[in-house]
């Protein structure tokens, strides 16, 4: 079941008129959040910053914002239901809210890691990418072939080959007691996860930067994982790609120290 437009519809269809922008140009703004302790005002929800999100977006756009009341009414009636929340936003204001359950196997792949695949060329970057648009194209275009080549997630780099994210969260790197993460520009997303993360790291005083990643600065990391507001955050074991795999620790111990940043409350 989801909301759409004031109505809950339990049906796993939407009805969208042919010419609606929405599905003719992707022109909506979407964000995906996960419910902690199926409450919208535990902190790692986030929920605020997540309707911040889509509100910037509208406003950056000049697209009508929604009924935020009656969309947290909606979300709140999902949450007992679902553990995340995908709240889509359309140029006229329209709300779509929908959930899905977690993975399975999620605590498996966080304690043994995933397979990365590195995308061959800048071809599958997203469209005005440091915006959750309804134009994901080029990101799941990437993570297509990544799964095709048994992968769990795919890497997008720019013209110059620097990583910048992944198909559906930001990078994480660590190397000689420093936490890395690639410096924002306008072809990576500002992930929501990414945000507290950073602030938390530098409450705790464990040493963060950000920073290009190049070819070279990537072949000293000892550990690679990657963030988002579903997974929270998964390792690599492996990624593939290269000339050379590229094989990492997903046991490291300092991953514990993001870890427990989801584990806090």
């Amino acid at each position: 079941m989801f909301w759409f437009d004031g109505q809950l519809i339990e049906s796993d269809r939407l009805e969208l008129a042919i010419n609606d922008p929405g599905l003719l140009y992707g022109a909506n703004t979407f964000t995906t959040l996960r419910v902690y302790q199926q409450s919208l005002d535990h902190p790692l929800t986030h929920w605020p910053s997540h309707c911040d999100r889509l509100s910037r977006s509208l406003t950056t756009f000049d697209w009508q914002q929604p009924d935020w009341e009656r969309l947290r009414q909606e979300a709140e009636q999902l949450v007992p239901h679902y553990p995340i929340l995908r709240i889509v936003i359309f140029s006229d204001g329209r709300e779509w809210i929908s959930g899905r359950y977690l993975a399975a196997n999620i605590k498996t792949q966080q304690q043994q890691g995933v397979i990365g695949w590195l995308a061959d060329n800048s071809l599958y970057q997203r469209s005005l990418a440091n915006y959750k648009t309804g134009n994901y194209l080029g990101a799941w275009l990437a993570l297509q072939k990544a799964q095709a080549m048994e992968a769990k997630e795919a890497i997008l780099v720019d013209e110059l080959g620097n990583w910048l994210e992944t198909s559906t969260g930001n990078l994480w790197g660590w190397h000689d007691g420093t936490w890395y993460t690639p410096r924002l520009d306008k072809r990576i997303l500002p992930g929501i996860v990414r945000s507290h993360l950073l602030d938390w790291l530098k409450a705790k005083t464990i040493k963060v930067k950000e920073n290009a990643w190049t070819l070279d600065f990537i072949q000293q990391l000892e550990i690679i994982a990657y963030s988002n507001s579903g997974i929270e955050l998964l390792p690599f074991s492996k990624i593939i790609g290269l000339k050379k795999d590229l094989d990492n620790s997903p046991s490291h111990r300092a991953l514990g120290q993001l870890f427990d940043y989801f584990r806090q409350n």
